[in-house]
């Protein structure tokens, strides 16, 4: 409510009997009634004559009010006063000026607290008898330490109890305690300073309607409101209506205005015999109350009661720098924790990582309960969160009913009913999307506001019966209550909504940058690998052009050497005959090597020809082949497991198996040499990680022959690689491993070994299911 709004009330209800159904209505600001601790006089503007006065004049002046009514000036106060009000008047607004001078026209001459002010068309003049302790001198010093003290405070929380303290120590009430206002108009007890013994009020929350909308108003008017005595016996003006304006006079800015009823019995409900109340206006608007009690009556003089509301003008200047101040060191901390975390993002190979795995998180960036970051299909949680399942749930609705980068509320249950299930630790919920891909989100949580907020009584009014009829009666008890309030969580304010943004694009740019990193990876990689497969094809073309023109010049050199030996043996002697065999069985070596070169370019230049055949069957031919050299060499082959029927070529795996089966028969020194062929376990993997039974089928080739030292398991997969004498072993090029690697991984898959020299060897293969 600001300085502009109008006064709700209903002036019809002018002399009705007010009552809980019609407070809120109460046409307060015209009450036509003063309290009698003080007498009023109204003069009219124009004649200076009195045209309003309180029905107690008899016993402050001696005379009854209705004498009073036309009498002039002097008439009332006698010349030497009437003298120095007179000089005032031109000057008066609805500002008070207070004069304390003795009043003539009173009986003894008494020292009377005069304070004036113009409004309605009136120029009032309301006094007050000086306390019997006198006038209170100001304090400069003590003011000037509480001023201090007002400035100096670094938190708002702070700011408040310096104030309620201050005005405690100036006014010596027995409580003083400062309400904030929330959006709903609702309080909150945000500070208080009381006696030891009383109980504490500090933190209870208060309705709306315990200060009906025209109380408001005048708040906003008129920054004091005081009552010495809650029990006293109202005073009515004479007349109570203005003639010329059909109503009682506006007493909005009067101090000795009385006040509702209502108002009167629900202090008497809570043991309050006196009080005074200050405003807290923000930018034309009320912020808040400062409110004093006094378990008994307390008249505490006008310069007192200014210096209070001295107080609270300077609270309220004050204010808007203080809630600045901390508005900016919150925005401080949300720019400072944004910065480390953003450092930490770019440190981290996985940006995600950088989100929660080290201080500042993204959990501390905001104050919440915690926080939810879902990327790629996994969930990690910091904090106080739902669980998995109903973050899960979450991401769902997320996904189908927001269609905007940035989703908030305090109340999510508004939105989604099924969020009542965790509307204790989310019932506020911030989230942003992190891509495109659905389920991709960063999600901070706000647990319910307090789930039981403790009131300061009932807001429904309590009902009492008299005599058989119902009345409506202001709360009997002041005493708490809890009040359930539902699905609600402190709201998200601008600032944080903007730094989630903020972090939404960082993480965005930085996913965009990995993004063209990777692109630009590709790119690079895709121009490598395309010249690879050309220097591989030109490589392959070379081996097998060579291969195939080299054959027939060393052809003829084997041919010629045999010539020779059989046509001219007889001529030559021993050493010559030596030398020509030599000749004849390099040519043998040399041709072994070609044709090896030419099966190997061959595997890389031949396409595959899949089919799906039993490998059963294929083992088969290869064993009936090289049976003969089993028996001759006392080989016993086993074949474990059912080999499967799947897709693939069948020429190349013959040549597979045929190489590991030969090479397992050769490399062995044992009486009894012993084979065995199956599948490997469902846990072997290679080493580039195949072997995964959902994609793969391993096999192995296992002997009890001399083994391989680990150090060259990788050198025998290389061309013409070779670990013993060309004369050990039956011989051979060194080219098989590799020929069968390359066949191997034409399938997808690869070839690998286990050994130990004098253990035997163990050839395992990987074969993709899915060509």
């Amino acid at each position: 409510m600001d300085r502009a709004t109008v006064v709700y009330s209903d002036e019809s209800l002018i002399n009705a009997p007010v009552t809980l159904t019609n407070c809120d209505r109460e046409p307060i600001h015209i009450p036509g009634l003063v309290q009698p601790h003080g007498f009023l006089l109204c003069f009219d503007e124009q004649t200076q004559r009195v045209a309003h006065a309180s029905a107690n004049t008899q016993s402050f002046l001696g005379k009854e009010a209705q004498e009073l009514i036309g009498a002039s000036l002097e008439e009332v106060l006698g010349p030497p006063t009437a003298a120095a009000v007179a000089q005032r008047w031109a000057s008066l607004t609805e500002n008070n000026k207070l004069l304390i001078t003795p009043l003539a026209a009173a009986p003894g001459h008494p020292l009377y607290q005069l304070i004036m002010h113009r409004s309605d068309g009136l120029l009032w003049l309301e006094c007050e008898p000086v306390p019997h302790e006198g006038t209170h001198a100001l304090d400069l010093p003590s003011l000037n330490a509480a001023l201090g003290q007002l400035l100096s405070a670094t938190s708002l929380q702070d700011f408040c109890q310096f104030t309620v303290d201050q005005i405690r120590e100036i006014s010596g009430y027995d409580r003083v305690l400062m309400y904030r206002f929330a959006a709903d108009a609702s309080g909150e007890v945000v500070a208080e300073a009381k006696r030891d013994d009383l109980e504490p009020f500090f933190g209870l929350h208060y309705p709306a309607t315990d200060i009906p909308q025209q109380a408001r108003a005048m708040y906003l008017k008129s920054w004091l409101r005081f009552i010495p005595d809650v029990d006293y016996v109202p005073v009515p003006l004479v007349p109570a209506v203005h003639p010329a304006k059909q109503r009682p006079p506006d007493m909005t800015y009067s101090v000795l205005r009385s006040v509702s009823p209502i108002h009167l019995q629900y202090l008497r409900n809570m043991g309050v015999a006196g009080t005074l109340t200050v405003s807290l206006i923000l930018d034309g608007q009320l912020w808040g109350l400062i409110t004093c009690h006094h378990l008994t009556p307390r008249l505490l003089s006008y310069e007192l009661r200014e210096l209070c509301v001295f107080i609270g003008k300077t609270f309220s200047a004050l204010l808007k720098t203080k809630l600045q101040q901390e508005d900016y060191a919150y925005q401080l901390h949300i720019r400072e924790t944004q910065v480390r975390l953003f450092e930490q993002v770019a440190r981290h190979s996985n940006f995600m990582d950088g989100l929660y795995q080290r201080k500042p998180t993204v959990l501390d960036v905001f104050d919440c309960g915690g926080v939810a970051i879902c990327f790629e299909g996994n969930i990690v949680t910091l904090g106080t969160t739902p669980s998995k399942p109903q973050i899960q749930e979450l991401t769902n609705w997320l996904r189908t009913n927001v269609a905007d980068n940035l989703f908030y509320t305090d109340s999510y249950v508004r939105h989604n009913p099924a969020g009542i299930a965790i509307r204790g630790v989310a019932s506020g919920i911030l989230a942003i999307s992190l891509a495109q891909e659905p389920g991709d989100y960063l999600i901070w949580f706000r647990p319910e506001l307090i789930q039981t907020v403790t009131w300061a009584g009932r807001e429904q009014k309590v009902e009492s019966v008299e005599n058989g009829v119902l009345h409506l009666s202001p709360r009997k008890s002041f005493e708490a209550w809890k009040q359930t309030v539902d699905s609600t969580s402190a709201p998200w304010r601008p600032m944080e909504l903007e730094a989630a943004e903020e972090i939404r694009l960082h993480l965005s740019d930085v996913r965009l940058k990995i993004y063209n990193e990777l692109q630009a990876r590709a790119a690079s990689l895709s121009r490598l690998n395309s010249e690879l497969e050309r220097s591989n094809d030109e490589l392959d073309s070379f081996a097998y052009v060579a291969s195939h023109d080299l054959k027939e010049p060393l052809r003829g050199i084997h041919n010629y050497s045999i010539f020779l030996l059989e046509d001219y043996a007889d001529k030559l002697d021993a050493d010559g005959t030596q030398k020509l065999q030599t000749l004849v069985r390099l040519s043998q070596r040399m041709e072994a090597l070609i044709e090896s070169l030419l099966q190997l370019s061959r595997v890389g230049r031949q396409e595959l020809v899949v089919t799906e055949a039993p490998l059963r069957e294929v083992l088969d031919e290869v064993l009936e082949i090289l049976q003969p050299r089993f028996e001759q060499l006392n080989v016993h082959v086993t074949v474990h497991d059912t080999l499967p029927t799947f897709r693939f070529d069948q020429v190349r795996m013959r040549e597979v198996f045929n190489n590991l089966l030969t090479n397992a028969l050769k490399y062995n020194d044992k009486p009894v040499r012993l084979v065995t062929v199956g599948m490997a376990p469902p846990t072997v993997r290679g080493p580039r990680g195949t072997g995964d039974p959902a994609s793969y089928y391993v096999f192995y080739v296992q002997d009890n022959g001399i083994g391989i030292d680990p150090r060259h398991h990788e050198a025998v997969f290389k061309i013409f690689k070779r670990l013993h004498a060309q004369d050990k072993y039956g011989g051979g090029t060194g080219a098989g491993l590799s020929i069968a690697r390359k066949m191997v991984e034409r399938h997808d898959g690869e070839l690998w070994l286990e050994s130990q020299p004098g253990a035997g060897t163990t050839f395992f293969f990987s074969l993709s299911k899915y060509l």
